[in-house]
């Protein structure tokens, strides 16, 4: 079985009330529409401590700051495909 590259959702409490917790479905959602479990590993993280540039979303080596959920979509949508 391939490596499966990871996504990590910051859940600690600064990220999570700016948004992240409106983040979380979106990209379970996501993932499951388009067949990705397989490729992707999606876990939540309790603090990557830039909580000034949060909410973070870290998808393998790649860190997006200040991620609003009506943004996730496309974000998932050009950095997985």
């Amino acid at each position: 079985m391939e490596e499966r590259t990871e996504i990590v959702i910051c859940l600690g409490s600064s990220c999570f009330s700016r948004g992240n917790r409106k983040c979380l479905p979106v990209i379970d959602k996501y993932l499951k529409d388009n067949n990705l479990e397989e490729k992707y590993f999606f876990r939540g993280s309790r603090c990557f401590n830039i909580c000034e540039k949060g909410p973070i979303l870290k998808i393998g080596d790649t860190i997006f700051e200040g991620v609003k959920p009506g943004e996730v979509a496309g974000i998932l949508k050009r950095t997985l495909r």
